[in-house]
């Protein structure tokens, strides 16, 4: 349905695809894995009409095609669901789902009864239920990813891109989600399926195609390639390698027996929190368990004073913190790694080394003067440590892969030098090199004395990662796991037994 061969396509500074060929076959679930900087967004773009490739030939059902524009290739059956959900935040779902190819009365105006109906029966066989007048901003992540699935399978489209799809999901809405790619191989479309996680991949994928470094390094069934082998692709090392070292870097618990650096005291935010407390010693790292909504992000914004609460309070080294003030919050000694950073962090426009500097710019300045010199010694210090891939600290930052974009918000915040680092997420969409990386890194950062708030969708990473888990259901911290009950059973037999939380009095 859609390949190319021999594609090639370079940026200043770097060769981004290097003859590469790809198939995607009708009625195929087809997986494009390797690590950030590999190639991948490269290729979809080249395929979507973003790019144009410098050589190669691409093919669409047949015949060669060469798209000048996103939307030539989206009228042509091409559909693609990218991982930062790629939709319009302040129109309604329903005008967000039907943007383009609106229902129109006799009149030629836009028929909202219809369109407010035909959207509601689109979400609801996907298994979301949401009244679809409401701007697409006030839902979270999770939902507007559904949003864009149903737009996605409901254009017609021949071949659907997925890029990282389930980044944002909980596991009920993964099932959803490949109830819906198995249907779309059922009727015969091509689905390209980009992902990290290789459970999904194992589960849902027919075959398999690796980059490495912008070239294809494998390319097969899926069922054909074991685990380790698939890393060790993906790597670029021997399989005996990966299996010694693993694929986690989470050494274990770490010794943090003073007192807290940072107490969060019954933070309540209408109709998100309610009475949420929580601590973190230095070099502890404390994880965040609960469901998508259940008020994880919720409580570390609060945290962070990017969400105004209601009462309660926030206390650093025992001083209390302006609430609902994040300029006060980084002045404490609290930095947050937030969970979407493309729209609350990275600033595509600029360059690695100006992100990274952006926060510590205050510090880095006397009379107004600005001391570029250390600033570049700091840029230069965080590049090598995180390894970040880019031609220059003066590439534009939005010009990088997902995985490297997050590891300079991650460098801007380190720079800061924080008592507190809030971490929303911080491995969603990262490869597994890139993921075992950052996993080091947090154990370092604990070892060193740092306090370490983790949130994630990873079960395993959660609970590898952390030395205690909080408990969140419905915006109520609902149970504390510590010492040997820091298991996944006790986590989800938590989420699962749970009471629901109690809400607002008036609601």
């Amino acid at each position: 349905m859609l390949s190319v061969s021999g594609l090639t396509k370079t940026f200043p500074g770097v060769r981004a695809l290097s003859g590469v060929d790809f198939t995607a076959r009708a009625g195929e679930v087809h997986a494009l894995i390797g690590e950030n900087g590999a190639g991948k967004s490269t290729l979809i773009k080249v395929l979507t009409g973003v790019h144009r490739p410098d050589e190669g030939e691409v093919t669409y059902d047949g015949s060669p095609v060469r798209f000048a524009t996103p939307l030539q290739a989206q009228h042509a059956g091409i559909s693609t669901i990218y991982q930062e959900v790629n939709l319009v935040p302040l129109m309604s779902v329903a005008r967000n789902l039907f943007l383009g190819r609106e229902p129109r009365g006799p009149l030629g105006l836009i028929d909202f009864r219809r369109m407010h109906r035909e959207a509601d029966a689109a979400l609801r066989e996907l298994g979301v239920r949401v009244d679809v007048r409401r701007p697409l901003r006030e839902l979270g992540v999770g939902v507007q990813q559904m949003v864009a699935l149903a737009r996605a399978v409901s254009v017609d489209a021949r071949v659907v891109i997925m890029d990282e799809p389930t980044s944002s999901l909980e596991p009920r809405e993964v099932r959803t989600l490949f109830r819906v790619i198995r249907m779309l191989r059922e009727r015969g479309i091509a689905v390209i399926y980009v992902s990290h996680r290789l459970d999904e991949l194992y589960e849902i994928c027919d075959a398999v195609t690796v980059l490495r470094d912008g070239r294809v390094v494998h390319t097969g069934r899926m069922a054909e390639l074991e685990r380790l082998r698939l890393v060790a692709l993906m790597l670029g090392r021997e399989i005996g390698e990966v299996q010694g070292e693993g694929l986690t870097k989470f050494s274990g618990g770490h010794d943090a027996e003073a007192e807290p650096v940072l107490r969060a005291e019954e933070l309540t935010v209408r109709h998100e929190l309610h009475g949420v407390s929580l601590s973190v010693r230095p070099g502890e790292v404390v994880g965040l368990g609960g469901l998508l909504g259940s008020g994880r992000s919720e409580t570390a914004k609060a945290i962070a004073g990017a969400l105004p609460t209601d009462s309660g309070r926030v206390l650093v080294a025992g001083v209390p913190v302006r609430p609902g003030s994040t300029p006060a919050a980084i002045r404490a000694g609290i930095s947050l790694l937030p969970e979407d950073r493309k729209a609350e962090g990275i600033v595509p426009g600029l360059s690695v080394r100006e992100n990274i500097a952006l926060a510590a710019l205050p510090g880095l300045s006397r009379f107004g003067l600005v001391d570029e010199g250390r600033i570049d010694r700091i840029v230069d210090t965080f590049m090598k440590r995180l390894r970040i891939k880019a031609a220059g600290p003066h590439q534009k930052v939005g010009e990088l892969s997902g995985g490297n974009q997050q590891k300079v918000l991650l460098a801007r915040w380190l720079a800061m030098q924080p008592k507190v680092l809030l971490l929303d997420e911080p491995t969603r969409g990262i490869d597994v090199g890139a993921k075992a990386e950052v996993q080091k890194l947090i154990d370092e950062l604990a070892d060193d004395g740092l306090g370490v708030l983790l949130i994630s969708s990873d079960t395993e990473e959660l609970i590898e990662g952390s030395d205690r888990v909080v408990v969140l259901k419905d915006g109520v911290v609902v149970e504390e796991l510590t010492g040997d009950a820091v298991t996944e059973d006790r986590l989800m037999r938590a989420i699962a037994t749970a009471p629901a939380g109690t809400g607002d009095p008036d609601d």
